[in-house]
């Protein structure tokens, strides 16, 4: 080290210290003796004494405080795909209009629902505000504004607004699903929001694509609590960019109306719990085999600092079906997703006025009578 102080050394992180004593070689019949500390060595002593507590205080762990640590407080949720051509899966295409998908969000019993979900002990719920049909649930000027079709295929009906206030009532969080990509089904959003399937940069559909999403949560602010993001499949294409736009800029658009929103951004089926980036608070965590699902690596819930979550389906695939599992599989499954710090959300068939079937409200009570049984 350079410019060394002859009365004291410095080690490689800084700290001063006094040299070894290099006295005087003891004398024929004499012996070595240490001189007296001198003033220089007192100082130094001082010193050290007066920044150990900082040292201390600093060697403190912080306490562990993420945007979605609201998640442990009852460990579940319960997720629905209400989208326009999955409620009327059967009928004609034809059939798919701007006049119907109005009468279905009218239709949507907010209140029953939200009583269903008390009932069940359901800490949250997730609905999809649209996906590839390019009918979605709340109205947008924005996206009206950049797509340009006429009739909007936009609901004139914000369902997630009036959700928020029948939840909010019975102290239940509402989170939001969003694809990260054009709807498929919509061949002019496509065009006019410039999408480009695949592995492409598409920089000018993000940019788009986050000033709807900001236009949405600026619209819902604190009442929607988590934005969870499908179809992120080319993280390295579209978004670890230094510029803009980026998993930065696509998050902070989410957060535009709530800067405490919890969001989850989705590669798509992964058994092993990963986080995408350090732009997430929680993991998207779809899986569809629960018998597959890891969680290593992990620390009081977090996974390389996010909150582990999973997203799974009671019915037969995603939406539909009969329950596939019995309540015990169910239940097993999601303590075993708490039992490491994690939160769980299941996806659940609903009906066209929004409700669930009895078969599943009583899946999803025995899963929120374990669930609370399990935080006891």
């Amino acid at each position: 080290m350079k410019n060394r102080d002859a009365a004291a050394e410095v080690d490689t992180v800084g700290r001063v210290f006094d040299p070894p004593f290099r006295g005087p070689a003891a004398s024929e019949g004499g012996s070595k003796t240490r001189p007296t500390p001198g003033p220089r060595t007192g100082r130094v002593v001082a010193l050290l004494l007066a920044f150990l507590p900082i040292a201390l205080t600093a060697a403190e762990p912080a306490p562990v405080t993420t945007r979605a640590a609201w998640m442990r407080e009852t460990g579940w949720g319960v997720m629905t795909h209400y989208l326009h051509d999955w409620i009327m899966r059967g009928t004609p295409r034809d059939q798919l209009t701007v006049e119907n998908w109005n009468r279905l969000v009218d239709g949507f019993e907010v209140e029953a629902l939200a009583d269903q979900l008390h009932a069940v002990g359901a800490g949250w719920y997730q609905i999809s505000i649209g996906q590839n049909s390019g009918f979605y649930l709340a109205p947008n000027p924005t996206y009206d504004r950049i797509v340009g079709a006429a009739p909007s295929r936009l609901s004139r009906r914000d369902l997630v607004a009036d959700l928020a206030r029948a939840l909010a009532k019975r102290g239940i969080k509402l989170m939001v699903y969003l694809p990260s990509g054009a709807p498929g089904g919509d061949a002019v959003a496509r065009q006019a929001l410039h999408w480009a399937n695949g592995p492409q940069r598409n920089a000018e559909f993000q940019r788009n694509w986050e000033a709807v999403i900001r236009d949405w949560s600026e619209r819902w602010g604190a009442s929607v609590a988590g934005w969870w993001f499908d179809g992120c499949y080319w993280p390295n294409e579209m978004y670890r960019h230094p510029e803009a736009p980026n998993f930065a800029t696509f998050a902070a658009a989410a957060r535009a109306g709530n800067p405490q929103s919890a969001v989850a951004f989705n590669p798509g089926v992964v058994y092993r719990t990963i986080s995408l980036t350090p732009d997430e608070d929680f993991i998207a965590g779809e899986i569809d085999r629960p018998d597959q699902w890891t969680a290593k690596r992990n620390f009081d819930g977090l996974v390389d600092g996010v909150q582990i979550h999973v997203l799974s389906y009671l019915g037969e695939t995603w939406g539909r079906g009969a329950p596939r599992f019995t309540p015990e599989q169910a239940i097993a499954f999601s303590r075993k997703v708490a039992g490491v710090g994690g939160a769980i959300t299941w996806d659940t068939p609903i009906q066209k006025n929004g409700t669930f079937a009895p078969e599943f409200v009583a899946e999803l009570k025995a899963i929120g009578e374990a669930m609370k049984t399990n935080r006891r």
